[in-house]
């Protein structure tokens, strides 16, 4: 009986450092990042410029049974201070009569029978290149970019990087969950990425706006049938680089949900995702620690863990537990909390690119209701295509003339 009851608390106290681990490291980070040298110094020195050329770049953009998107897209391409790239459009179950475009940069490309896969489409672009470029980059068809993006991601492979991932930024910032939705992604961006760049290690991709070597890319997409798009290739990734970087001054646009019913329905599809990909997630945490290598290791650590509202969850639980086993536990507990959230409150202060998202802060307990409720719908994601719709339709010139200067 004696022995049960030793393995109850080891475990009980097994989850404890782990949950704390979680709630921890991002605290830890956040008191290095001040340490730190600036993120441009630490690149420039770093990784010093292997070479001047200009890279050959193709840029692939997604688009499935709506294409209303495509030209504000395509139009910031065309406003790129960067000349070197094609762009693929891959319209899949798509109209695409009203895309004409006479620059023979613009590839719109509508397949045969629809595939409703993006990594179908992404491999049928791939296959339709009309010469082999240096590298490939992923776009969403409700993105724009930047007109320094392509400038500024050469400079990120003249230094010698194959995998990069570029910043998403939010396109729209009008609504309550829009800014909800983009607080979360400004403080996974800064420490996902943003932090392991500075500290030399990989970074996180996203689905959109990651830049890969084309050999690399084969590589990967040959040898393995990715499935699940960004989880599956981010795992790829990390086993064969020792470094996926993360481009900061590189912008790429991207649209927010601005209801709670959209945030319902993306974050069901997120959170049916990480359960399907666990086991990858747990391959790479298990490859770091057997090589030793600490980008794999950390990398691995973070996709682990649950979405946020869940290891939220998981804490409270465990303090409640304690203060009725183990007192002082509790309150250790209860200090870690409050150095998470005033944390959380900081990295959104000093790290949000655009304005509002403080504010936004006010209406967490929204978000956090709504993926409560996300959660009892995960069975639909396993059944059903949820796709996030997209309505914004912003030209980049716009977009630009409303940001704080």
């Amino acid at each position: 009986m004696q022995v049960v009851t030793d393995i109850l608390w080891f475990l009980f106290y097994a989850v404890n450092i782990m949950l704390a681990a979680y709630f921890l490291l991002p605290v830890v980070l956040f008191l290095i990042h001040w340490l730190m040298p600036s993120s441009k110094r630490l690149l420039e020195k770093r990784y010093p410029k292997q070479t001047d050329r200009s890279y050959d770049f193709a840029a692939i953009i997604t688009a499935h049974q709506d294409v209303k998107l495509i030209p504000p897209l395509v139009d910031s391409f065309l406003k790129q201070d960067y000349r070197n790239f094609i762009v693929y459009v891959i319209a899949d179950d798509c109209d695409i009569s009203g895309l004409v475009y006479s620059d023979s940069r613009i590839r719109i490309i509508r397949p045969e029978v629809p595939f409703h896969s993006k990594i179908k489409s992404i491999h049928f672009a791939v296959k339709s290149f009309e010469h082999k470029h240096d590298a490939l980059i992923i776009f969403d068809s409700d993105n724009l970019v930047h007109p320094k993006y392509l400038s500024t991601l050469n400079e990120y492979f003249q230094r010698g990087f194959r995998a990069v991932q570029t910043h998403m930024l939010s396109k729209n910032i009008d609504s309550t969950y829009a800014k909800l939705d983009s607080v979360g992604h400004i403080y996974h961006t800064f420490l996902e990425r943003q932090m392991k760049m500075d500290l030399g290690l990989t970074s996180a991709i996203l689905g959109l706006g990651i830049a890969i070597d084309l050999d690399l890319y084969n590589e990967i997409m040959y040898s393995n049938q990715l499935g699940g798009f960004d989880k599956k290739l981010q795992v790829q990734l990390a086993k064969k680089l020792s470094t996926i970087a993360f481009a900061e001054d590189a912008i790429v646009y991207d649209e927010k949900v601005d209801d709670g019913a959209a945030l319902e329905k993306q974050r069901t599809r997120w959170i049916f995702t990480y359960f399907t990909y666990f086991k990858d997630s747990l391959k790479l945490f298990v490859n770091g620690l057997t090589t030793l290598h600490p980008g794999r290791l950390l990398l691995g650590f973070n996709m682990l863990r649950p979405p946020l509202f869940l290891t939220l969850i998981a804490a409270l639980l465990m303090t409640a537990v304690s203060l009725f086993i183990k007192p002082m536990l509790a309150l250790i507990w209860l200090i870690i909390l409050f150095l998470f959230a005033l944390n959380f409150i900081l990295i959104i202060i000093t790290q949000s690119k655009q304005e509002g998202m403080a504010k936004a802060l006010i209406h967490t307990p929204k978000m956090v209701l709504r993926q409560c409720a996300s959660l009892l719908k995960i069975k639909k994601a396993n059944k059903n295509f949820l796709k996030t719709e997209h309505r914004k339709i912003i030209y980049i010139e716009d977009l630009l003339r409303n940001e704080p200067a």
